[in-house]
């Protein structure tokens, strides 16, 4: 692996601990908890995941517990490196560390080291389709096991059952795509079932399934991914991007002048669990 790696640590963004790291750290670190049979929980977000745990307390103390929070969108990127800067002991980052991206990228290192891969998440139709493409990209990538969402809150008995499938198939390592909260209610709550990684890469799955188009290069460099894909899907996004991101920059900015103090250790722990399969 590329050992010029940045891993800064978690600094707070809105009160919530997000890792300043990039792609070379963020791969080292899970593929080495998933040759340890070590458990993970794993997200990468963007401004929608930051500000869905800023106004929900429990959601707020579920993020705050994940052993690796990456920088999924670029104006979360921008936020660690404008009010957290002083505290790297190298470089800013140069790039985010996107979902997708990162999941082609553990694919390829889990080719190499021989890590076996289990999917959970989406319908049985993207599924294969995420399956079989990943197969064809990476020779010697093992997919040793896939579930399909049931697209409801599950049962004990029913996650104890999924928990067992994912131990039985020998993967080391599972994707999680079931959206933003939910599969971060996933990783968070069965993290204690599995001893390996848990990555909730939330769009990965319908991305490199070929069922969902991603936004140009450039405009992923600039931020103005939630543009794209609002043009694609504004029914369903506009609420998410009317409301939210003027509140993520209008918060940001009262976090920099010293106003906003969240911190991270705060939030509610949950009253009961939600698990979603």
């Amino acid at each position: 692996m590329n050992k010029t790696m940045l891993d800064y640590g978690q600094h707070n963004v809105l009160g919530i601990g997000v890792n300043a790291i990039d792609y070379e750290a963020a791969v080292d670190r899970i593929i080495t908890a998933a040759k340890n049979h070590s458990p993970m929980a794993v997200t990468a977000l963007a401004v929608h995941g930051v500000m869905t745990g800023v106004l929900d307390r429990e959601h707020h103390y579920r993020l705050n517990q994940f052993d690796l929070v990456c920088p999924d969108g670029q104006p979360v990127r921008w936020a660690l490196n404008r009010l957290h800067r002083g505290a790297f002991d190298g470089p800013p980052l140069s790039d985010r560390v996107y979902g997708p991206e990162l999941t082609l990228r553990l694919c390829a290192q889990a080719a190499k080291d021989d890590v076996p891969i289990f999917l959970f998440g989406a319908t049985e139709e993207m599924l294969q389709q995420f399956a079989d493409r990943l197969c064809e990209r990476f020779e010697g990538l093992r997919i040793v096991g896939k579930r399909a969402s049931a697209f409801r809150q599950i049962s004990a008995e029913e996650r104890e059952e999924l928990a067992e499938e994912i131990r039985a198939s020998g993967a080391e390592m599972c994707f999680v795509g079931l959206g933003c909260p939910r599969q971060e209610i996933f990783a968070y709550e069965m993290k204690e079932h599995l001893s390996m990684p848990l990555i909730a890469v939330g769009a990965a799955f319908a991305f490199h399934a070929g069922m969902l188009e991603q936004a140009p290069p450039w405009m992923q460099k600039n931020g103005l991914e939630w543009f794209f894909r609002l043009t694609r899907e504004p029914g369903r996004l506009w609420r998410r991007y009317l409301y939210l991101n003027p509140a993520y920059v209008s918060l940001l900015t009262l976090q920099k002048l010293g106003i906003y103090r969240r911190k991270c250790d705060g939030g509610q722990s949950p009253s009961k669990e939600l698990m979603f399969g």
